[in-house]
């Protein structure tokens, strides 16, 4: 089984916490300095180190209209992939339902991580009507009604949620940082990252999909967990939802695989995993660099990851200039 959120794009996945894993404190070095453990000469080591390279980044505020612009993107990324599904799967079962304040709700196939409501309560609260035709829509295929709620939405919304009968799951944390014009890819000695195109998906479906199976077990676990054929499938519709792919290659093998999507000035950081036999080579950090160069060449300003609360890649990511922006409960009503 693969833990959490299945499709990595759409969450920081788990393997995230290699971003920090070849990087240790030199104890001889003055303030005890980082510099990489496969030998880098020192002042490379500085400048490649990704904690260094964000110092003086801009900080970035999470205002109710920025966290409607983040979960607008979210919506139509899940709403992508989920029409993907159903012309993958013809059984006429599959639905996006748009919602009257903003947001869908969301069944691409049985048991598909897209099986939500995202985006709602940016405009207001859900009428009972809608809510009922939502909850009719799901029970009528045997599924529960999940619902991704933004923190910074009327909370008059959970009110309403809990007496129809919702039950709060879990959590999970959206954290974004500032996007500047002089964001470049920064590369190990040894290591490739370029994007990946259709012709080895297989390739890059498979390595990210065995490096997902180890989760990061710090923090709060993932509430989901998927067999590795929806994982797989899952996959495949994301490829239909506007995602930029990459690859990574150490020493000329495919060490691991990662995702960009950029949508209204949005970088999503689709992911990043890595090959166990591959990590503590910089990898994380050379896809963190690549991605964040080519998110300012498409004029983006905000670059945005989903992780547990608590989690080694929250960790990761805060020490590399990302901040929490804000919080999703999860609340399930189930049939």
């Amino acid at each position: 089984m693969i833990t959490g959120p299945s499709p990595f794009w759409a969450r920081q996945a788990s393997c995230a916490a290699e971003l920090a894993r070849c990087w240790h404190i030199n104890p001889l070095a003055p303030g005890g300095a980082e510099r990489p453990s496969t030998g880098t000469p020192l002042a490379t080591a500085w400048k490649l180190n990704p904690k260094n390279m964000l110092t003086e980044r801009s900080s970035l505020f999470c205002d109710v209209a920025l966290a409607e612009r983040i979960e607008r993107v979210e919506t139509q990324l899940i709403a992508m992939a989920s029409r993907a599904a159903h012309r993958r799967v013809p059984d006429k079962k599959g639905f996006v339902i748009q919602l009257e304040g903003g947001g869908v709700a969301s069944f691409a196939d049985d048991n598909s991580p897209y099986n939500k409501v995202v985006g709602m309560g940016f405009g207001g609260v859900p009428s009972g009507t809608e809510l009922a035709e939502i909850e009719q829509a799901f029970a009528q295929r045997g599924a529960p009604v999940q619902i991704e709620l933004a923190h910074l939405v009327d909370p008059e919304i959970g009110i309403v949620l809990t007496e129809r009968g919702y039950r709060l799951e879990a959590f999970e944390n959206v954290l974004g940082l500032a996007i500047e014009d002089s964001d470049e890819p920064l590369m190990p000695a040894g290591v490739e990252i370029r994007q990946s195109g259709d012709e080895e998906f297989d390739a890059w479906l498979e390595v990210v999909a065995d490096a997902a199976a180890h989760p990061d077990t710090q923090g709060v676990p993932w509430r989901e967990e998927f067999p590795r054929d929806v994982y797989l499938a899952a996959e495949r519709d994301a490829a239909a939802a506007e995602v930029t792919r990459y690859i990574a290659l150490h020493d000329g093998v495919i060490a691991g695989g990662a995702g960009l999507r950029t949508a209204e000035g949005i970088a999503q950081f689709a992911g990043a995993a890595t090959a166990p036999q591959h990590r503590r080579h910089g990898i994380q950090s050379a896809f963190l660099s690549t991605r964040l160069a080519d998110a300012a060449a498409a004029g983006c300003d905000v670059g945005v990851i989903t992780t547990q609360p608590g989690s080694k890649s929250q960790q990761n990511a805060q020490r590399r200039g990302f901040t929490l922006l804000y919080t999703r409960a999860v609340l399930v009503k189930h049939p």
